[in-house]
């Protein structure tokens, strides 16, 4: 039996804390409820000292916002009683301001959709127009439903890429750490003893020796042009031609990547649009302003003409040629039986898994790339010392 704290509040709308015994934390959740409850947040002790190590961003309080606003919407209390909790019991206190302020222009007449649109910074413009549309349904506690699974599972993908990529980080700090030692520290004691022995060291040993000086001498005029040259290479990017090169220069580089990830980020948010009651048109933009590669989302710029034209978007798809087969595929029976939301999702779930199998993949040949990109220059480095001391005392090498 594990032990775990939990927030709560009754029907009422007064908040209660403890902790509760239980074999999994799907039975503290149905005992908490049984017991009169409406559970906002529960997990073991340790993750809560654990998150006070860390302070959240806005961005990451979303979900936390949106599961907790579903739970109590869900209970049947009403939109500003839930806001009034909820801004008591946030851990953040940026976000305890935004809910105050949403909640302010609610008792002050406007829309809930109104209100957030008021924070673009924190509620992307996908978010407002789910909860517009659940407002305009009278199901807003079924799309928060919908938006909780949608940001669990955009979570979930990014903390797996995230996890990924630790590995070849911290392998390129240390190997490159490892080459600046070189460079810096231990080349220049043996450029002295070769320059009071008078003798003529080797090609190699030579060019070694001068990037050492280089190194040592002018770090400073290094780090300021790759600061420029960073800087001007950004700019670019945020140029629509920039951005425009640099995302097909990505399709070229790790185009089944780059393909699978918008796919299943378009297909996610499409299919979530859907379920939770937007117009297909309005769908189709929303989704297609996620897509971050350019050359992708100017292929699907068509796909709603042909959407306006009564084609469907199966084939205005195909024509754009961006999205994998079996995609495009899917989709085309998700229009011809009418699930097309229920399909969208499926095909989301299918290049997500396979997005982390391609991931995986990816940094399996990264990793011994790596390694061996920094074995040959540390090899060379090496190698070229060794010359030099052959040389020195006449040993054949």
């Amino acid at each position: 039996m594990a032990v775990f704290s939990y927030k709560a509040t009754t029907p009422e709308g007064t908040l209660t804390e403890g902790v509760i015994e239980a074999a999994d934390e799907s039975t503290a959740l149905d005992r908490i409820r049984n017991s009169g409850l409406i559970p906002l947040k529960i997990a073991a002790p340790r993750d809560s000292s654990a998150r006070s190590f860390f302070a959240r961003a806005p961005k990451g309080d979303i979900l936390t916002f949106t599961n907790e606003l579903s739970a109590l919407l869900g209970a049947g209390l009403p939109l500003d009683r839930a806001l009034n909790i909820l801004s008591d019991i946030s851990e953040s206190g940026e976000m305890k301001e935004i809910i105050k302020t949403i909640l302010k222009s609610i008792r002050e007449g406007s829309a809930f959709s109104d209100a957030l649109s008021k924070h673009p910074r924190v509620f992307p413009k996908l978010y407002v127009n789910m909860i517009r549309a659940g407002e305009a349904g009278g199901v807003l506690d079924v799309v928060l439903d919908k938006l909780n699974e949608f940001l669990e599972s955009t979570k979930e993908l990014k903390e797996h890429v995230f996890s990924a990529m630790i590995y070849p980080a911290i392998l390129l700090g240390t190997g490159g750490l490892s080459i600046l030692v070189l460079l810096i520290y231990v080349l220049p004691k043996f450029s002295v003893i070769f320059a009071e022995m008078g003798t003529t060291m080797p090609l190699p040993t030579q060019i070694i020796i001068g990037i050492s000086n280089g190194v040592k001498y002018y770090w400073w005029m290094v780090l300021i042009v790759a600061f420029f040259a960073w800087i001007a290479a950004r700019n670019y990017i945020r140029t629509e031609e920039g951005r425009y090169q640099w995302d097909s220069l990505k399709l070229r580089l790790v185009g089944d990547l780059v393909r699978k990830i918008e796919t299943a980020r378009f297909t996610r948010t499409l299919g979530t649009l859907l379920q939770s009651g937007v117009p297909l048109l309005q769908a189709l933009n929303n989704s297609k302003d996620i897509i971050n590669n350019r050359v992708i989302a100017a292929s699907i710029d068509g796909v709603s003409k042909g959407a306006k034209e009564g084609k469907g978007i199966a084939a205005p798809l195909a024509s754009a040629n961006v999205l994998p087969s079996l995609a495009l595929s899917m989709i085309k029976v998700g229009e011809e039986t009418g699930q097309l939301d229920v399909m969208l999702l499926r095909v989301a779930t299918t290049y997500e898994k396979s997005l982390r199998v391609a991931i995986k993949r990816f940094i399996s040949f990264l990793e011994p790339v790596m390694i061996l990109g920094m074995g040959l220059v540390i090899g060379f480095i090496v190698m070229s010392m060794l010359m030099a001391i052959f040389s020195i005392t006449n040993l054949p090498f």
